[in-house]
């Protein structure tokens, strides 16, 4: 494989990933969604060795650099955070005010349908668009891509000023995710 060619998971390397929604749903508009998020990243971190360099949740999709601590695998955590977030944010969407409630649940059932692995809804899109990380460059093109990814959608002027992204931990400020900030730590690359 070419570097940066996109592949799955391995052990003990740090990667770049994007985790979307089915059909590019804005979900994560209303707060509950996304602390659905947040709490679950924050258990990852603590049960699961979840190492998050940097991240940034958008309407309908989350970028990180991350990786794991041993002996766990970042593609277990992975699948494990996405399963579970899926059970929660459906919950969240079935017994919660939620005025997109049938629309919404139609989207993800209508996936479920396409997919062999599920069985009524569907919320997130198969694949972590997994790019391991191979240079120091490339590390901090994503990083400034994670972090511009509010201001190219017109959210906000400055990036540091979209709470849900590290780039309020880049910039020393109160931050919703504690990061491991990407400065003078050395990752290996493969």
């Amino acid at each position: 494989m070419k570097q940066g060619e996109k592949q799955n998971i391995k052990t003990n390397s740090a990667y770049y990933i994007t985790l979307t929604v089915v059909n590019w749903i804005d979900i994560f508009t209303r707060k509950n969604h996304i602390n659905a998020i947040i709490d679950s990243l924050k258990y990852c971190q603590k049960e699961r060795g979840l190492v998050i360099f940097a991240y940034c949740i958008m309407t309908n999709h989350l970028h990180m650099i991350a990786n794991t601590n041993e002996p766990f695998l970042l593609k277990d955590t992975i699948r494990d955070f996405k399963k579970f977030t899926a059970k929660k944010i459906i919950s969240q969407i079935l017994h919660e005010p939620e005025s997109r409630r049938e629309w919404m649940m139609e989207q993800f059932s209508k996936a479920a349908q396409k997919s062999d692995k599920h069985k009524n809804y569907m919320f997130w899109q198969s694949g972590n668009h997994a790019i391991e990380l191979y240079s120091h460059q490339f590390v901090w093109d994503k990083i400034n891509y994670i972090h511009q990814n509010p201001i190219r959608a017109t959210y906000v002027k400055e990036d540091y000023h979209w709470v849900y992204s590290s780039a309020t931990n880049y910039q020393d400020m109160d931050s919703v995710l504690e990061v491991e900030k990407i400065v003078h730590k050395l990752i290996t690359y493969n």
